[in-house]
């Protein structure tokens, strides 16, 4: 771990030409590619995810590459400010110029549950990058082989362009992972995984003598919110669709829906209907490992004991190897109050979401009220309702808070790499405001710096009045594209 860190410190330097950066990130990309066929196979030998899930998210990760690279090209992420002297102002301006830098060495800590896209080429090592930031990953236990077929082909892209390969370092191991977060030279760290594991080493980045940012994402609910009048128009189809989300992946996406608040009554009753119908027609499947298999086995077990309830569609262990989907419900009132029923407002990583029968809406304000953070939240509403009529914006706010992505008449599985995405949300979902994916993750691996009255001849070329770079900077107070 200590010579992966030293030789990604080391470098430093040759990721500090933006062109030569943005050329890494695509010859990274097109290597991958050049490989997909084995890597795909590796892949789906280690997690079983299959190759038609795999070959898309190996896609998604070559597309994010190239995403990244021309967010470096472009350079408006450096965030370039100048002011000229100005004596007139109260009180007088000095000569400023103030642009982000690279922090140093990242270290990354790989998920189980996307083993190209948030791994060892995934989205915090693409930004890491992208920043100029050399990167030592922890590797996940669930897919260790692949980790070393994917550092090896970053490495052979960063020699392509003279880049020592240390920019890209592998580690194994719980202890590796422990002591990485705690080494000096490690500037900053990103973590995908469980709210147990993130917390301990958040907690140790900010116990070292030079605390580091930490950018975790460690558990989420991803509550929704199911209007009556959104029930009585289209009860059928936002049952099925449910189905389909909280069954995606075998539920191992981290915006599963966990959560969903649904009406009384006839308009629900037909809800679940369909809910019933799509979940007990999806085939049992694979998680990613034994460990996850038995903690949702034993979760579900656990949930389904609770008084008041219910399992239309028995939630648990399929074959030897495979989990069934299934679904619980409960009155919302349960969760209303603290209480046992409190476990049902913890993630249970699997097929398997939680449907919450309100009265009115207060009783479905009173739970969303007791929720923690959360990646996403989601509210169905009706044609009317969407277009301004009834609670639709009321709704909206009252979500807000809870979440980094809203959404309307959706579901959350699926993020899609734009611009405007936002992947994090309040504690627990992330221990930061950033978020995973999208153009601004580069933000969390970039610090800002003021230069005052520094001559001319002194400034990083970034900084110059003449911008030999062509960047986009705000000149004087004038946005300049």
């Amino acid at each position: 771990m200590d010579t992966a860190v030293r030789a990604a410190h080391a470098a430093r330097g040759a990721l500090a030409d933006r062109t030569v950066r943005s050329a890494f990130l695509r010859s990274a990309a097109e290597l991958l590619e050049g490989a997909k066929d084995h890597l795909v196979e590796a892949a789906d030998a280690e997690t079983a995810l299959g190759p038609v899930r795999l070959t898309g998210e190996l896609a998604r990760t070559c597309y994010q590459l190239r995403a990244f690279a021309d967010i470096v090209d472009e350079g408006a992420f450096l965030d370039v400010v100048i002011n000229h002297p100005d004596d007139t102002a109260t009180p007088p301006i000095p000569d400023l110029r103030r642009y982000k830098v690279p922090l140093g060495v990242v270290a990354v800590y790989s998920a189980s549950n996307f083993p190209f896209a948030f791994s060892v080429a995934g989205g915090d090592t693409a930004s890491a990058l992208a920043a100029g930031c050399p990167v030592v990953v922890k590797a996940h236990p669930d897919h260790p082989g692949l980790s070393e077929l994917v550092a090896a082909t970053l490495r052979r892209a960063a020699e392509q362009h003279d880049i020592p390969k240390g920019v890209v370092g592998l580690v194994h191991g719980f202890e590796a992972g422990v002591e990485l977060v705690k080494h000096p030279l490690v500037s900053a760290a990103g973590f995908t995984g469980s709210v147990r594991g993130g917390r301990a080493l958040f907690d140790a980045a900010a116990a070292r003598p030079v605390p580091i940012p930490f950018h975790g994402e460690l558990g989420s609910l991803n509550p929704v919110v199911i209007t009556e009048a959104a029930a009585a128009e289209r009860a059928e189809a936002i049952g099925t669709g449910l189905a389909g989300s909280m069954t995606l992946g075998v539920g191992q996406f981290c915006v599963k829906p966990g959560l969903v608040l649904a009406p009384t009554g006839a308009a629900g009753d037909r809800l679940l209907k369909s809910l019933t119908d799509a979940v007990s027609n999806t085939d049992a499947g694979v998680l990613l490992d034994h460990r996850m298999r038995d903690n949702f086995v034993a979760g579900v077990a656990e949930r389904a004991e609770l008084p008041d309830v219910d399992a239309p569609v028995t939630p648990g262990a399929g074959s030897e190897h495979t989990v069934s989907p299934g679904f619980l419900t409960v009155p919302a009132g349960r969760l209303a109050a603290e209480g046992e029923h409190d476990l049902l407002l913890e993630e249970c990583f699997g097929p398997i979401t939680v449907v919450a029968r309100y009265e009115d809406d207060s009783e479905a304000g009173a739970v969303l009220s007791r929720l923690p953070g959360n990646l996403t939240a989601t509210v169905h509403l009706s044609a009317e309702e969407a277009a301004g009529e009834g609670r639709g914006a009321e709704l909206l706010a009252e979500l807000t808070p809870l979440a980094g992505r809203v959404l309307v008449n959706g579901w959350p599985t699926g993020v899609a790499v734009a611009p405007a995405q936002h992947h994090g949300g309040p504690y627990p979902a992330t221990t930061s405001t950033s978020t995973s994916v999208g153009g601004t993750a580069i933000e969390r691996w970039l610090r800002p710096v003021a230069y005052q009255n520094a001559p001319e001849a002194l400034l990083p070329a970034e900084l110059r009045d003449e911008n030999p770079l062509g960047l986009p900077r705000r000149f004087n107070g004038r946005l300049e594209r």
